[in-house]
């Protein structure tokens, strides 16, 4: 039997509410319930690789930094580090609950964190204009001071008037370092969890010696670009909305279930979708969708037991559009 293969990246709520502190205790329970979820896909008789965020968690990991640096002259590590110290952290916590999920329904199957460096290009325009958020707020006179110290550039945060963040380039990823690995454990049966925070942004220098830059590559374009890579039917991400709409919050909101390739364009293209929320999400499904998968899902992970669960997004070959 020929087995499907799915890529489902996890959002950030999938580990870690916005109401919560971050306890360990409180990232195990909301990681678990959401790997509940993937249960059904597991029965269904998909093949799995399971990819994460970790915005919360490598800010916190750069917060250690900066005050093991202020307090115990401890040297920080650069950003790279700190995205595989989370991408190692996270997915050690993914494999544990996923394997007491499996134990507990009585499916038996391997699971593995694989670690990832995902190469892009030095001279990305994404370098001349950073714009990723990240680490603690900041107010200005300690911005201009970091900023003259250690270089670092620093915008307003939207959320909170006069305090600055550190801001950094989100460039596009261009490949997967171990896909080929991946795609081997993969179609083996085994499940394989990687690519957390959008994986860590390497370059190949002229002797392809593996370099390093500091940057944060999205999460759902690494996710797309590794479905695609590894041959993946169908992708999808588990975000906290069970369907794409459009204008949401808005009196004309609409709940969009069923799009086509060149109608999700369309409606990306005049402004539907929010820039901080969903529009990024949307190009994700796009990408994998122009690379050959067959379908796109953005769904809330308690919706996937559901059939009519969740907004797909397909392409139309020879205008028949493929069954969702």
């Amino acid at each position: 039997m020929t087995r499907k293969l799915a890529v489902v990246a996890l959002g950030g709520n999938a580990l870690l509410r916005d109401n919560e502190v971050g306890t360990i205790e409180e990232q195990e329970r909301n990681t678990t319930e959401t790997l509940e979820n993937l249960v059904h896909l597991i029965r269904e008789g998909y093949n799995l690789v399971i990819t994460h965020g970790n915005g919360p968690q490598v800010g916190n990991i750069l917060m250690r930094n900066d005050a093991g640096e202020a307090m115990y002259n401890i040297a920080p590590m650069p950003l790279d580090v700190c995205v595989a110290d989370s991408q190692g952290g996270i997915g050690y916590m993914i494999e544990r609950m996923m394997r007491n999920v499996l134990n507990k329904h009585k499916i038996d199957k391997n699971i593995i964190s694989v670690m990832s460096m995902v190469t892009v290009d030095p001279d990305d325009e994404a370098f001349q204009n950073p714009s990723k958020r990240i680490g603690k707020i900041y107010n200005e006179t300690d911005a201009n001071q970091l900023s003259q110290l250690k270089g670092w550039q620093f915008k307003p945060s939207p959320k909170h008037a006069g305090a600055f963040r550190r801001v950094v380039p989100s460039p596009t990823p261009i490949d997967i370092l171990n896909q080929e690995i991946i795609a081997n454990m993969v179609n083996e049966g085994n499940i394989v969890i990687t690519a957390g925070g959008g994986g860590i942004p390497v370059y190949l220098d002229g002797e392809q010696n593996v370099r390093t830059v500091d940057a944060v590559i999205d999460k759902d374009m690494t996710s797309a670009l590794l479905a695609s890579s590894i041959g993946a039917d169908e992708f999808y991400i588990l975000t906290d909305v069970p369907y794409i709409f459009k204008d949401f919050g808005l009196p004309t909101q609409e709940k969009l279930e069923f799009l086509n390739y060149n109608d999700t364009l369309h409606y990306l293209n005049i402004g539907t979708f929010g820039e901080g929320s969903m529009a990024p999400k949307i190009r994700a499904c796009l990408k994998f969708i122009e690379n050959g998968g067959q379908k796109s899902v953005i769904t809330e992970a308690t919706k996937l037991a559901d059939k009519s669960f969740g907004s797909k997004i397909t392409l139309e070959y020879d205008n028949k559009k493929i069954a969702p």
